[in-house]
């Protein structure tokens, strides 16, 4: 597919088959977010493929709407705090960016496969934490399924007009 016509097909999904996904895809997918750029190219990040097939309840600790629990995987995109790029003039950890960035590289290869996500982030931490067996200094920061859409229909984008997102030179 080409890139303009991925980035607006690409949606957010909240209904998924519960058709396992083939490895080579589920590769290809994680392999696209590994090559994601990140700060100093440090990689502070893990994922954890998590299969929602008898997990349901832990699952609905972290996150509990069913649609997070139709598709046959679940990722978790998790920040290595300790890994993380640090800026020294105001310590701003650049982690969070990191983990957008390769999300964002994985939901845009999921989607050039015929597959569905849907960026989760308001999601119990704590839960998280428990339920994946997290260590101190790790931090989860981005949950998705990853499955096939049951709908294969997209809403309509809603996104400001691009003179009200740009300005050139000064704010």
């Amino acid at each position: 597919m080409e890139f303009f016509e991925l980035i607006t097909k690409r949606y957010s999904v909240r209904s998924y088959t519960s058709t396992p996904i083939e490895d080579e895809k589920l590769q290809r997918v994680l392999e696209a977010a590994r090559m994601a750029p990140s700060a100093a190219n440090r990689q502070p990040l893990q994922m954890i493929v998590i299969h929602t097939e008898g997990r349901e309840e832990a699952l609905k600790r972290i996150y509990n709407r069913e649609w997070f629990l139709q598709a046959p995987l679940v990722i978790a995109v998790c920040g290595v705090l300790g890994e993380a790029w640090v800026r020294h003039s105001d310590e701003k950890c650049y982690v969070d960016v990191d983990a957008a960035i390769l999300t964002d590289h994985l939901t845009l290869a999921a989607a050039d496969f015929g597959l569905g996500t849907c960026w989760t982030a308001a999601f119990d931490p704590e839960a998280a934490r428990e339920v994946l067996g997290l260590p101190e200094g790790v931090e989860p920061i981005i949950f998705t399924p990853l499955g096939y859409p049951a709908d294969q229909e997209s809403w309509p984008k809603r996104r400001k007009e691009l003179a009200e997102l740009v300005r050139y030179e000064r704010w």
